[in-house]
């Protein structure tokens, strides 16, 4: 009986910690030009939740690993858009783009400049 209560015990133990060190990695799309780019999008996601991120300017790629309990790719998104880049899923507002600085203002599509 004590055997059961302990390998019960262990394996509870487990799950729970594989559940509270979860974290989920994803890649999104996010453009900009430079190395300011990359310094501010990362930043942006970490803001957001990110416990790591990392944007390459030559794909346009950042990969990003967060716990899903505390935020998600869209907040992600938006924190990113709210700091003046488009991003795959969410446009930035056109007045946090011009804000950019001359060097981050990369060529955006007619249908984005809303």
């Amino acid at each position: 009986m004590k055997a059961k209560y302990i390998i019960s015990s262990a394996i509870l133990s487990l799950f729970f910690t594989v559940n509270v060190f979860a974290q989920k990695s994803e890649e999104i799309k996010v453009w900009g030009n430079c190395g300011m780019c990359k310094k501010t999008i990362e930043a942006a996601a970490l803001k957001a939740g990110a416990s790591a991120a990392n944007w390459n300017k030559d794909t346009k790629v950042l990969s990003v690993e967060f716990k899903e309990k505390k935020t998600s790719s869209q907040k992600i998104q938006e924190f990113i858009a709210n700091a003046g880049y488009d991003t795959q899923d969410v446009t930035a507002p056109t007045d946090s783009y011009g804000k950019l600085p001359e060097c981050c203002q990369y060529s955006r599509k007619e249908s984005d400049k809303k």
